[in-house]
């Protein structure tokens, strides 16, 4: 099989990189983005000018590239548009020409904000910040395309995901950590992403729907993560909790809960507990 991986210098990609380097099932993983480390240079505002010839050998296509931050795309909105949305519709278009079966990173974005609302794979989307707008256009350009399909991520947590690296940063210098409250996702942590990411990889066919929403299965707030890492490193986390001016969620719900109908009776990834879970993503961490 021959991957080809866009946004190869992010920071899921990097663990997604270091397990298919080690996978035998894997003859060729093309690296596209616009850093010296790339095989393929992209850029998604000029997506039309990308070399897609480079694309004729390639099985699998994992599409990770997006400008994430949700005040960066109401900031910059037409910036973030062309590259979200415009350049990325252009480029899944023609990899799917080629026969290349694309993966998307989607979001929980796509949802919107329904209070007490759970989502799933089945619920509307109807976003509503200018990031999740982005995500639902890509996925709904390709609606019932079979060579297309889309995880939505909830909060992505390792020991490299900014909240985490920032309370690893303050017990390293023993400043205290100043933690957002009321903050909820159902956190995941990478290497269930990556594990996800490799199923789809053997198993297309597999899996029917064309949206698979991958979260954990708990509702999880930065303050429970914060004392996961004390159980982890043994109190050394010391922070207070703030809430945050009304205007932090204006791009960001509150709470936004999602579940998978189908992430766990597929087998996909250990149906155990965040505490499970960030215990052994943090394992070899040390501080």
């Amino acid at each position: 099989m021959n991957i080809a991986l866009v946004g190869s210098s992010g920071y899921i990609a990097g663990f997604l990189l270091d397990r298919f380097e080690h996978d035998s099932t894997v003859k060729k993983i093309l690296k596209i983005d616009q850093t010296e480390s790339a095989d393929e240079y992209l850029n998604l505002q000029e997506a039309e000018k990308f070399i897609y010839d480079s694309l004729a050998d390639i099985d699998f296509v994992i599409f990770a590239a997006a400008i994430s931050g949700p005040d960066k795309c109401t900031t910059d909105f037409d910036l973030c548009w062309s590259i979200n949305v415009t350049g990325t519709e252009y480029f899944i278009h023609e990899a799917i020409k080629r026969g290349c079966r694309v993966l998307f990173f989607s979001s929980d974005a796509t949802f919107g904000n329904i209070p007490g609302k759970i989502y799933n794979e089945e619920s509307a989307t109807m976003a509503e910040t200018p990031y999740g707008r982005m995500k639902k256009h890509v996925e709904d350009e390709f609606h019932g395309e079979a060579n297309f399909k889309a995880i939505r991520l909830s909060y992505v947590a390792s020991q490299k995901d900014r909240f985490i690296s920032y309370c690893l940063k303050c017990i390293e210098s023993g400043e205290t950590a100043d933690i957002f409250h009321p903050f909820y996702r159902n956190v995941i942590v990478v290497k269930d992403v990556v594990d996800v990411v490799q199923w789809f990889s053997m198993n297309w066919g597999q899996y029917e729907s064309q949206v698979l929403c991958v979260g954990g299965k708990e509702l999880v707030s930065r303050v429970r993560m914060a004392d996961e890492l004390n159980r982890i490193y043994n109190n050394r986390l010391h922070y207070i909790i703030s809430r945050p001016r009304d205007d932090f969620y204006k791009n960001r719900p509150r709470i936004t809960q999602m579940q998978s109908l189908y992430l766990r009776k597929l087998g996909i990834i250990e149906d155990n507990t965040f505490t499970e879970k960030i215990q052994k993503q943090m394992e070899g961490t040390r501080i």
